[in-house]
């Protein structure tokens, strides 16, 4: 009876996994479907702690004061650091949680491989029948760690306290790491007696995860963020395969095959294949010794609150580009407010979203909802492409590489072939930044020094105010 119930458990969490995720594609339902996939996990998780059985014993878990103290300890941390993240450091909060799952399914795989090897040496199990669970445990181990070590090197270059690190002959040394890691990992599956094995497939596989992200730059972490993730996804399906368990199955291939997925479209949004973004460095450390932020561009010209109020005032179509800018300074409450007033006008108002605007996909679309901005006013770049042609005034907020003119023009450009906003085909263009330094790739905006477009300087949120203020008295 109690086998039957946790298939049943098993199901109806695989089930709420499954249409979470769908429902996570949209954000007018996205909530629920992070409380329906929740309420999943914990039916998956309650079912296995009092319905499991052993197979081959019929012994149910016993450590009950190890269980509920690692579910207390998580809950209160994650809870706790849930809390008090900020929409900016999202992000890295993302990388960080993903890492913790590279790491719990690189245990697994350590604790198995125990187990067996303890097993092997009383002589109750023959080398041939573990064989294929020793490769399951090895791959687990190999991309848990990947993900584990990779992810905390993300983090921590999110948050700016690691910086982009690269040398010559570093992605031959990283591929040495991996071949050795994956040559060790079939030896140890052709003698599972070699337990040392494991332990050196662990340390050049967390080398190999902290060489691997360390010298790619910061506009690429959003890709590399979707390709740890997906490879925690992977990790955690080994470690379904391990426990026979249904429902880690199909949550760790779901992770897994949406963040392939979604490291495609990043890819695809970007113009470049994963093999640049892997090895190119994109946005990383400038090794030609060339000060991009002094390449000379000729003269800005500045816009004060009264002029930008008045030409927003007395435009029939304004588009909002929301960038990094705008998360930094928690804006995106005002720029609801400047939404609504300007309509209250009779200016049409809608926002132009780049796939990879902010520090991971979908950044933007989760800061401007919740701040309750609807949904249908969220321009996808294709379509905000074609509205541009029609647009009296773009107002830019702390946006810099994704409406950079010279990913169309500049052959030269690192990000030359890049699907950009085409904000300069507005009739004026007003872009409000701190200052003239260059965005995410430490590149130098062309956009800047056009004819038609004017520099509106200072922290987004109080410039947003003072629009706001400004457009009222008007």
């Amino acid at each position: 009876m109690g086998e039957h119930l946790l298939t049943v458990c098993y199901l109806i969490g695989s089930v709420a996994f499954i249409l979470g995720l769908k429902m996570l594609s949209h954000p007018a339902a996205a909530r629920k479907g992070n409380l329906v996939a929740a309420f999943g996990m914990v039916v998956a998780i309650a079912g296995t702690i009092f319905l499991y059985r052993d197979g081959e014993t019929g012994q149910r878990l016993h450590n009950y004061t190890w269980i509920f103290s690692g579910l207390l300890i998580g809950g209160v941390v994650g809870i706790l650091s849930a809390k008090k993240v900020k929409m900016t450091s999202m992000p890295e909060m993302v990388s960080l949680f993903n890492g913790m799952g590279g790491a719990c399914a690189a245990l697994i795989s350590l604790v198995e491989f125990n187990h067996l090897s303890k097993e092997l040496g009383e002589g109750t199990v023959k080398v041939a029948s573990i064989q294929p669970t020793v490769l399951i445990i090895a791959l687990g181990l190999i991309i848990g760690s990947v993900s584990f070590a990779g992810s905390l090197i993300a983090w921590g270059k999110l948050n700016g306290k690691v910086k982009d690190y690269s040398f010559t002959g570093q992605n031959i040394l990283n591929l040495i790491f991996l071949a050795i890691a994956l040559c060790a990992a079939v030896y140890l599956v052709i003698d599972p007696a070699q337990h040392f094995l494991l332990y050196i497939i662990l340390l050049l596989s967390l080398l190999y995860g902290v060489l691997f992200v360390m010298p790619i730059g910061g506009a690429d972490m959003p890709v590399v963020i979707s390709l740890l993730n997906s490879f925690t996804g992977v990790a955690a399906a080994c470690g379904g395969f391990l426990y026979d368990n249904k429902v880690m199955l199909t949550g760790g291939i779901l992770v897994g095959a949406a963040g392939t997925l979604l490291t495609i479209l990043m890819c695809k949004a970007m113009n470049r294949s994963l093999t640049n973004v892997l090895v190119g460095s994109f946005g990383g450390s400038n090794k030609s010794g060339v000060s991009i932020e002094t390449k000379s561009q000729g003269v800005y010209k500045e816009i004060s609150i009264t002029d930008a109020a008045m030409v927003m005032n007395y435009a029939n179509k304004v588009l909002i580009v929301p960038g990094y800018g705008l998360a930094v300074a928690q804006a995106q409450h005002i720029c609801h407010e400047l939404e609504k007033i300007l309509e209250e006008k009779g200016v049409e108002v809608k926002y132009a979203i780049h796939p990879v605007a902010g520090r991971m996909p979908g950044h933007m679309n989760v800061l401007l909802a919740e701040a309750d901005v609807n949904y249908e006013k969220l321009l996808e770049m294709e379509v905000a492409n074609d509205e541009f042609k029609t647009t009296d005034v773009v107002l830019i907020l702390g946006a810099n590489d994704v409406v950079n003119p010279a990913a169309k023009n500049d052959p030269t450009s690192p990000i030359f072939g890049m699907p950009i906003l085409e904000v300069e085909n507005a009739k004026t263009v007003i872009v409000n930044k701190r200052s003239m330094k260059p965005g995410y790739a430490g590149i130098e905006n062309d956009l800047f020094f056009q004819p038609k477009t004017a520099m509106l300087f200072g922290d987004a949120k109080k410039v947003l105010q003072n629009l706001c203020a400004e457009i009222k008295a008007v």
